[in-house]
């Protein structure tokens, strides 16, 4: 696994300019990935500290290095951001959250996050954990593959490719599991707008690695770790997260919706940047 670590930042200018970065002030870069937003963070006023989180033990070394000129102003925190807990005394002006896939994790065929190329079902983006895309894919019941690949995907063929994937399993391969999807689904779907897999591929990434659940758990407390008048802003990639990021935004007391209207990739940007067509800011503001 030797690809280096890519990432581009995505909503990169509207993030920052949102959290108002401050000199001498005190940030939290819940995803790190390969650094990008961090660094745009560190650079953005004097003097600004930074803590920088991710599961991915290859994000962390590509964001090291990235970040290498502002070393004594940043400290590394591997683990699920929902599982974090600064020192009593620490609060930050500003939280980031982008919650978005790497290009690395696309692009590394062995970490089993894309179907176009032949990789184990991995999935995992802290190799630490024992749950795999494989033992869910092989082991879980139909009825259980069924709702993840509708709750989690929003696949409304779920029923019908979780009863192929029973009926062909054991899979060891992602392209395996691609094409064992593709054979199951009518023509018209199988040559739609998406590749028939994708909808599946995401819930299985999001299952595996617990995805809406470790958001809901860090929304949670994330705000108690702002000061007051401390922002919060979280980089969505589809509709489940940026629904619960939307509701629990608007419902929590502790904070006020700075984004009254959800903030989007420009033309310009998803040109450069395919993947930022999905893309959803929303920032808000410790106001108790």
């Amino acid at each position: 696994m030797t690809a280096q670590f890519h990432h581009v930042p995505v909503l990169a200018e509207q993030a920052i300019a949102g959290l108002e970065i401050i000199s001498d002030g005190v940030y939290l870069d819940c995803t790190v990935g390969g650094g990008g937003h961090s660094s745009l963070i560190l650079r953005s006023a004097e003097n600004v500290h930074l803590v920088a989180i991710d599961r991915d033990e290859m994000a962390i070394a590509a964001a090291n290095k990235k970040l290498q000129d502002f070393q004594s102003q940043v400290t590394f925190w591997r683990g699920n951001f929902c599982e974090y807990k600064p020192s009593i005394d620490l609060h930050f002006d500003g939280i980031l959250a982008d919650l978005g896939v790497s290009s690395t994790q696309f692009d590394v065929a062995e970490r089993g996050f894309s179907f176009r190329e032949s990789g184990d079902l991995d999935m995992r983006m802290d190799n630490r954990q024992t749950l795999t895309a494989a033992e869910i894919i092989n082991h879980y019941k139909e009825v259980e593959l069924a709702d993840i690949f509708f709750k989690l995907g929003e696949e409304r063929l779920s029923r019908r490719i979780a009863r192929q994937i029973v009926e062909k399993r054991p899979f060891k391969t992602t392209l395996e599991l691609a094409n064992a999807i593709s054979a199951c689904v009518p023509a018209s779907y199988r040559h739609g707008r998406i590749h028939p897999a994708t909808r599946t591929f995401q819930a299985l990434r999001i299952a595996v690695n617990r995805e809406l659940e470790s958001l809901e758990k860090w929304l949670a407390v994330a705000p108690n770790w702002l000061r007051n008048g401390g922002k919060i802003a979280v980089i969505t990639f589809h509709s489940l997260e940026d629904r619960i990021v939307k509701h629990t935004f608007r419902e929590d007391d502790r904070l006020q919706v700075i984004t009254k209207k959800v903030i989007i990739a420009s033309d310009e940007e998803i040109r450069a940047n395919p993947r930022a067509r999905s893309a959803k800011l929303r920032i808000a503001q410790r106001i108790v």
